[in-house]
């Protein structure tokens, strides 16, 4: 399913450890090329096949991720750096979008308009796109490769996928070994191993109809202005700096909890991750203690040898950053409660108060396991401070009284908010996506989908004969 390569090749290594996991060839631009010209030759013979027979393969693939998951499981877990319980629901949720996806093929994809022309038959109908060209981060690479993939394969168009270097195995290899066995034809999927280079060749072919791309919003600036300039459609899934509002009311244990899980997770490296714990003074020294006592109790190891509940950075780069950024807060006035950055790649869950509204610390995305917390005295100052950043992606309110809870929430900016829940939330039939520096507005997930992958095209017939003046 896979471009034949030269002999560059990217190196696939043990998050904790830095221990060999494989090697996989690395395409050169024209190799690029070459598999976009085959996915496009492939493309009018899969979109060509009834819906039934598309929605097939797609439950093969998810039976089959449902077969390799402790393979899948023990590759997540080094690969990313990620402990079980995350690699399980990666694999889950990405069986979960191929069975959704497989459904997807069989929705309607046209409607009957009414028309003021006696005769006429007026239709609606959506068709593929062409080639998909996908971009895909390091940090859920299983599940956000398949997002993209599936409900774009069930539509009917082919897909390009560029995995990043730091996951070429869970993100790449494995996903074109999985469409394989489940009996994809050839060139319908393919994976280009690479770095820059090779997205860029991705984005810019002529034969390349859609580009989606999910990772930061400076690269995805870049790709949007590529995209723009050759008018090509393009999807982003970008950055955030999410918020978690805890209101004077909120169960301390349940925000706690929320909180913690919100900034956390993952070592804190998802785009939906709290990197702002805005909480209202009259609970703040208590939630603060509290999520400070939850943060200090979490392990951090190597997951795939020791139960801890946070394994380390994705790479060093990463864990300069986050030391960096919360080194300069301190210095700046901020308190820091417990945490901190471990010997790396390791980073301890962090806890930080007073932290002031123009650091860093405070308005940029951390992409580490800290939480930020800023004391406010009303709803209307944790409007003022949720809203006062270029992301838009998802923010969170915890409050014991859910009227209050949905009036805050519904005056956040944002493409995603949720009332007494952590801010990392993702099911395959809502509408997931961002607004602002988060993303273009466009969504994926359930009828979204439909509107991502497919184009409308205006059809007409008519029976009677037609009479102009020449």
């Amino acid at each position: 399913m896979s471009v034949n390569y030269d002999t560059a090749t990217l190196v696939a290594r043990d998050k904790a450890t830095g221990e060999h996991l494989g090697t996989v060839p690395e395409a050169t631009v024209a190799e690029v090329g070459q598999a976009v010209e085959r996915a496009a030759a492939a493309q009018p013979g899969w979109a060509a096949l009834t819906y039934t027979e598309r929605a097939a393969v797609l439950r093969r693939a998810a039976d089959l991720l449902g077969a390799r998951a402790a393979t899948l499981r023990d590759l997540i877990v080094r690969e990313t750096g990620s402990i079980p319980g995350k690699a399980d629901y990666e694999i889950g949720a990405a069986a979960g979008e191929l069975f959704e996806a497989a459904a997807l093929a069989a929705r309607p994809v046209g409607e009957l308009l009414p028309s003021n022309h006696a005769g006429r038959v007026s239709l609606a109908e959506r068709l593929p796109l062409g080639v998909v060209a996908a971009i895909t981060p390091w940090n859920f690479p299983l599940i956000l490769g398949m997002r993209v993939i599936a409900p774009a394969l069930a539509l009917g168009n082919t897909v390009v996928l560029k995995p990043s270097p730091e996951t070429p195995l869970s993100g790449g290899a494995a996903l074109a070994e999985l469409f394989a066995d489940a009996g994809l034809p050839a060139d319908v999927f393919q994976v280009v191993q690479g770095g820059p280079e090779v997205g860029e060749r991705l984005v810019v072919h002529p034969a390349t109809a859609m580009v989606h791309f999910t990772g930061s919003t400076t690269v995805g600036r870049a790709i949007a202005a590529t995209a723009g300039g050759l008018l090509k459609k393009v999807s982003l899934e970008l950055g955030g700096n999410n918020a978690l509002v805890v209101l004077d009311d909120a169960d301390l244990e349940q925000a706690a909890m929320i909180g913690a899980w919100s900034s956390f997770h993952y070592q804190g490296q998802t785009c939906i991750t709290a990197g702002r714990h805005v909480v209202h003074a009259d609970i703040a020294d208590a939630y603060v203690a509290e999520l400070g006592r939850r943060a200090a109790a979490i392990q951090v190891g190597d997951p795939h040898t020791q139960p801890v509940g946070l394994g380390p950075m994705i790479n060093e780069r990463q864990w300069s950053r986050a030391e960096a950024m919360l080194r300069e807060a301190v210095a700046g006035g901020a308190t820091l409660v417990t945490g901190g950055p471990a010997e790396a790649p390791f980073f301890r869950p962090t806890v930080v108060t007073s932290v002031g509204e123009d650091s860093r610390l405070w308005r940029e995305e951390i992409f580490a396991p800290v939480a930020p917390v800023l004391v406010v005295d009303s709803d209307e100052e944790a409007v003022r401070v949720v809203n006062d950043t270029e992301y838009g992606l998802v923010n969170s309110v915890v409050t014991a009284d859910l009227r209050r809870g949905l009036a805050l929430a519904r005056r956040l900016r944002g493409g995603m908010v949720h009332v007494n829940d952590a801010t990392p939330q993702d099911e395959a039939l809502a509408p997931f996506g961002g607004i602002g520096q988060s993303g273009l507005g466009g969504r994926s997930g359930g009828d979204s989908n439909l509107e991502e992958f497919t184009y409308r095209r205006w059809l007409t017939t008519t029976d009677l004969p037609v009479h102009y003046p020449y």
